[in-house]
């Protein structure tokens, strides 16, 4: 344990947005530290934003969300509920088991593709999440671009930080192949699934994710948003042909959409 940093000397950052309630940011801190203390490994930051709705007639109006870097791999959870203080506690088991699988799978992952040798099944759901606002789609916006240098990893570690980040999808180019992926959760079976630009070789995967067979489609970020539009899924992965790299094409909990395009 020598070298490690008690959770009394992680100085957690909370920010506030809206009108939160009175004690609830010393309370967000109070609950984080308790999960840090029970973390083996370094914590080098933690940070909270926790959010109220304007709007009363949000179901879930009040909204945490928190990142804690551990031993440098970030872990991340998002949740929602109807009172902060209940969002919080969410948070707290939502991050604690971010953290805890986040670990599992680190450990055990190399050597079998999830926890114990077999595919890891994450049966925990998005259910805590905020609820995703629903906007016209003649009013939905790309208001959010970003553009960055994919993390160069396989499969198995994409795998590995769409847990740790308790994101829908992870954007990566192969370690191997160099091309542009993307792994994401089966809605249906919790079965880790990949995209690929390129053709994966089923057994370089098996055991670990499956691989979608359906080509990858080719348009501009337009035809990416009427693709969107059309499927309603939460995210498209597609070959942005203005680019001619892999680009995905998101819906944002405020109803507009988000764009992740490779940096060049």
């Amino acid at each position: 344990m020598s070298g490690l940093r008690t959770s009394e000397e992680v100085d957690v950052q909370v920010r506030n947005r809206g009108q939160v309630p009175d004690e609830a940011d010393a309370y967000a801190r109070r609950k984080v530290l308790v999960v840090i203390s029970h973390v083996s490994e370094p914590v080098l930051s933690a940070h909270v934003k926790l959010t109220q709705a304007a709007h009363a007639s949000a179901a879930r109006p009040a909204t945490a969300q928190a990142v804690v870097d551990v031993n440098g791999r970030p872990v991340r959870a998002h949740v929602a509920a109807t009172t902060m203080f209940e969002a919080v506690d969410l948070l707290q088991e939502r991050l604690t088991a971010r953290i805890a699988r986040a670990r599992r799978y680190t450990v055990r992952g190399s050597r079998g593709g999830g926890p114990d040798g077999r595919t890891w099944r994450d049966g925990s759901g998005h259910e805590h999440r905020p609820h995703r606002q629903h906007l016209p789609a003649e009013e939905r916006r790309i208001i959010r671009h970003k553009s960055f240098s994919l993390a160069l990893q396989t499969p198995q570690d994409a795998v590995i930080d769409l847990e740790a980040m308790d994101h829908d999808f992870w954007l990566f180019t192969d370690l191997a192949s160099g091309h542009d992926r993307v792994v994401y959760r089966d809605a249906v079976g919790g079965r880790h699934r990949m995209a690929s630009l390129g053709i994966p070789g089923q057994r370089d995967f098996e055991g670990l994710l499956s691989v979608s067979t359906v080509p990858v489609p080719a348009s501009d970020v337009d035809g990416a948003v009427q693709r969107l539009c059309l499927t309603g899924l939460p995210f498209v992965f597609f070959h942005d042909t203005g680019i001619g790299r892999g680009s995905v094409l998101y819906h944002r909990y405020d109803g507009h959409y988000g764009l992740i395009t490779p940096a060049l």
